[in-house]
Formats: structure tokens, sequence, C-alpha cells
């Protein structure tokens, strides 16, 4: 063989070795962190219900008076949707009329799945906006005109800073509640 040959030989030879591949390595496990913690929590079926139907509507469009997922909602008929929906219990349709339902003072740290927060977006005291607890500091609401629904934090940021108070979810708490009629009448609020 020729010594032009061999090196052509010896050329191909490197070049097919750099293009072989590299064995892949072997796959990591990694589990996803849940959204939510769900097992930590101790929800009554009520509760269950009123927060996989919050989060189920997470994505629906914005809409001033909307009340379905077909027409949108605004923060109000996303509620009232809610609990109509959930737990077959009727609320205000607005939420200056949601927010003066009778209830007691609790504090943030006693804020559970379903609770009710209401927020003066606008300044001062009065009500403006308002949104669902869905638990880890955390609510589902329709936002402003344009937005989709969403979930946000409820601690942080401008919205923590214009809450003005809350009120437990109107289902009640009590696990295994029998009737959910009797459980509406229960309800309290908290001032953050």
């Amino acid at each position: 063989m020729s010594n032009s040959a061999r090196l052509i030989l010896l050329v191909c030879a490197a070049l097919l070795s750099a293009c072989a591949s590299r064995p892949q390595p072997a796959p990591v496990a990694v589990k996803p962190k849940p959204v939510f913690n769900y097992s930590t929590q101790n929800f009554s079926p009520v509760a269950e219900d009123v927060l996989f139907r919050a989060l189920g509507l997470v994505g629906t469009p914005y809409r001033w008076g909307g009340n379905t997922p077909d027409s949108g909602f605004d923060c109000s008929g996303l509620i009232g949707f809610v609990y109509r929906d959930a737990a077959g219990i009727s609320l205000p349709r607005t939420t200056r009329e949601l927010i003066v339902m009778r209830a007691k003072n609790v504090s943030e740290e006693a804020l559970q799945t379903g609770d009710l927060l209401f927020f003066a977006t606008s300044g001062g005291s009065q009500v403006s906006h308002a949104g669902i607890y869905v638990g880890e500091g955390r609510f589902v609401h329709a936002p402003q005109t344009g937005g989709h629904g969403q979930t946000r934090h409820a601690v942080q940021g401008v919205l923590a800073e214009s809450i003005l108070g809350c009120q437990a979810r109107p289902a009640g708490r009590a696990p295994g509640e029998e009737s959910l009629r009797a459980a509406a009448s229960y309800k309290r609020s908290c001032s953050l």
C-alpha cells in the first residue's frame, strides 16, 4: 500500500472516529415540584371542589360584568360562578355586596382554601377587587380588562398593599359538611 493510500485511510479513520457519538449519560429522574402542596392541606369536600373549580378557570378572559366561562369573568362574576358551580351556593353579585356579609375578623395566618380576599386597588378604603384564596399565599382572580384569570401571591406586591380583608368561604370550614345550604350561613371575615 502506498504512503498516500495509508495517509488517506488514516485521515478517514480519524474523521470517522471524531464523528462517533459519545454514550448518552444516564437519565436522572427529576420529580417536579407541585404548584400547591395539597397533601398537607385538610380540605373539606366543598373547599376542594371550590379549589379545583377556581384553578380550572385560570386563563379565562376578563370581561366586565361577565359571569360565565364562555363570556368571560369580572372578579365577582368569577367568585359567584365558582361557588354556584362547585358548591351550589348563590353569592351576591358585586364585590361591595360580598364584603358586607357579616363575619368575624381573623388573622392572615387563618386564611384557608376558598376564603374570599378583598382589595381597594384604586386606593382608599372602597373595595374594588376580590379573589378566591387557594392556599400557600396564592389566590385566583379575574384581573383587569385585557387580562385572563390567574393565580397570584396574596401577600406580595401591589395587591398586598391594597388588601382590605377576607371572608371565610361561604360554605364554611367544617370537614365533611352534610348540608351545603346550612353551611352557607357560616362565614367570617379577616383583617390583614
